[in-house]
């Protein structure tokens, strides 16, 4: 057995920087940590972020929230989903996604996903939403893996289908060169620690569509000045909307939102960043015999922040036994096979208040073997190689 122990925390992220710091002082100081709390002819740091998060994106507008999930709602109620709603969604994902859908009161449909990248499968996606009649999808781009998102879009544009992103994970990814999140009608990004941007909790929505962001910026809780919004259409389209819209308070602050400004300037090269050190473990792994890498589509510009890989014909004995072994050696890896949630990891089967049932063959089994463990930057090359190292001596050891 492979003696060799990795020190390293999986859970700490890099040092917020000296500017970042600054900036958020500066906010501290001035007391105004409301985003509607401005001088007069004054941009408060949150619109500010919205119009630069825009521009990253080619939208015409964003609106910064309490977290992804609180975006996701907003995105859902914005978009037209009704109590009793049909709305689409893979099987793969987190829990704030479901929770969602919970608190949007649609009625969900889990799609299968396949197995060579845990992606959502399009010939279910196709007969699922012919057979419920749906005219939403909640597509999570979970853990980074993209679907080839021009037949997604074929699918949904001929069933009338509205696709709602939610794009925690892929932020500053692409398909065919196009944004990930620039494809549905509506998108969702997280800002959370653990994600490409960290403010703690954050999370930011995208979208073209004028009514869906006025509608989204008063669910959110701007009262009735949503005309401090830089990010925005006229004032005039408000109006439909102003006095039917609930207050739901799911507002981003301007302390968080002058962190996240700092940060938005080199995301583009945290994500490469990220993606060598994908590369380093993904060299090592494929050589395992027992473990399979996710393959990569050659339009799928992807960035990562983890790493996913499936266990192959083994016993759930076996792999308990490959996992605490790997605990043993410093390693935090997690099991999507595992019956009872444990952390962020659990699968829909744990989704009790889903009030349906589900007959997900393909994805039970793909769930049965796969795992996950966290790429911070705060792990350098050499730390990746380690950790991938111990991870391929482990398995061959224990597997054989």
């Amino acid at each position: 057995m492979s003696n060799q122990v990795f020190k390293k925390n999986f859970n700490q992220q890099e040092d917020i920087s000296q500017e970042a710091i600054d900036a958020a002082l500066k906010v501290l100081k001035s007391g105004r940590l409301f985003r509607y709390n401005n001088g007069e002819n004054e941009v408060g740091e949150t619109a500010k972020l919205e119009v630069e998060f825009a521009s990253y994106m080619g939208s015409k507008y964003c609106l910064a929230c309490a977290s992804c999930g609180s975006a996701l709602y907003l995105a859902l109620k914005s978009i037209g989903v009704k109590v009793g709603d049909v709305v689409l969604c893979n099987s793969f994902t987190l829990a704030p996604v479901p929770g969602a859908l919970e608190n949007s009161g649609a009625k969900v449909v889990l799609v299968e996903i396949e197995s060579e990248n845990y992606t959502i499968d399009l010939v279910d996606l196709e007969t699922k939403a012919i057979e419920t009649k749906a005219k939403f999808l909640l597509l999570s781009h979970m853990r980074g893996h993209i679907v080839d998102m021009d037949k997604l879009m074929q699918i949904c544009t001929r069933l009338n289908v509205k696709v709602i992103e939610d794009c925690a994970h892929t932020m500053g990814a692409t398909w065919n060169g196009k944004k990930s999140g620039s494809f549905g009608i509506v998108s969702c990004f997280s800002t959370q620690t653990y994600k490409h941007l960290n403010s703690g909790e954050g999370g930011l929505l995208v979208t073209d569509d004028p009514k869906v962001i006025s509608k989204a910026i008063l669910y959110s809780g701007s009262y009735m000045l949503y005309d401090k919004h830089v990010s925005r259409p006229e004032l005039s389209v408000f109006d439909e909307f102003k006095l039917e819209t609930p207050n739901f308070s799911l507002r981003m602050d301007n302390l968080r939102a002058a962190i996240l400004r700092v940060q938005l300037k080199t995301l583009d090269t945290q994500c490469q960043r990220w993606n060598e050190r994908y590369a380093v473990v993904e060299t090592i792994l494929r050589t395992a015999k027992h473990l399979c890498c996710p393959k990569r589509h050659s339009k799928e510009g992807f960035v990562a922040s983890s790493f996913q890989f499936s266990i192959e014909n083994q016993s759930e004995d076996k792999i308990r036994e490959f996992l605490a072994a790997a605990n043993q050696s410093g390693l935090v890896i997690k099991w999507f096979g595992e019956k009872k949630p444990a952390g962020f990891t659990s699968s829909y089967k744990t989704w009790q208040y889903l009030i349906t049932n589900f007959n997900l063959t393909n994805t039970d089994n793909i769930l049965s073997k796969l795992c996950d463990f966290r790429l911070p930057l705060t792990f350098s090359l050499d730390d990746c190689k380690c950790v991938a190292t111990i991870i391929k001596n482990l398995s061959d050891e224990i597997f054989s």
